[in-house]
């Protein structure tokens, strides 16, 4: 018996990188070059402002990337995008629901 379920996101609580959120802590690193490890990404910090610092381009970018990757739109005029973006763990939520089989 097989399922196509993806794996838990881990609680918020967790600091630890699940599969999925390594592997867009990896994304965000290459695709905007930034100074720091993708494994020291602490999951539920903030990726806009003051956690890891990004701005309105900088998630337009990833954005971008995300919708390459995993074939979906993250559209810009989406009034979740907040949330969305909130931290790598929520990003990683929204990934793990909506990417393409």
């Amino acid at each position: 018996m097989s399922s196509t379920a993806q794996p838990p996101i881990p609680a918020d609580g967790d600091a630890e990188q699940s599969p999925i959120e390594q592997e867009l802590a990896v994304l965000l690193v290459n695709a905007l070059n930034l100074e720091v490890a993708p494994a020291d990404i602490v999951p539920t910090e903030p990726l806009y402002g003051d956690g890891l610092g990004l701005d309105s381009i900088d998630i337009l970018e990833v954005a971008l990337e995300v919708s390459r990757r995993y074939g979906f739109q993250l559209r810009s005029d989406d009034e979740r995008n907040q949330q969305i973006f909130q931290s790598l763990r929520t990003l990683a939520a929204h990934v793990a629901q909506n990417r393409a089989a």
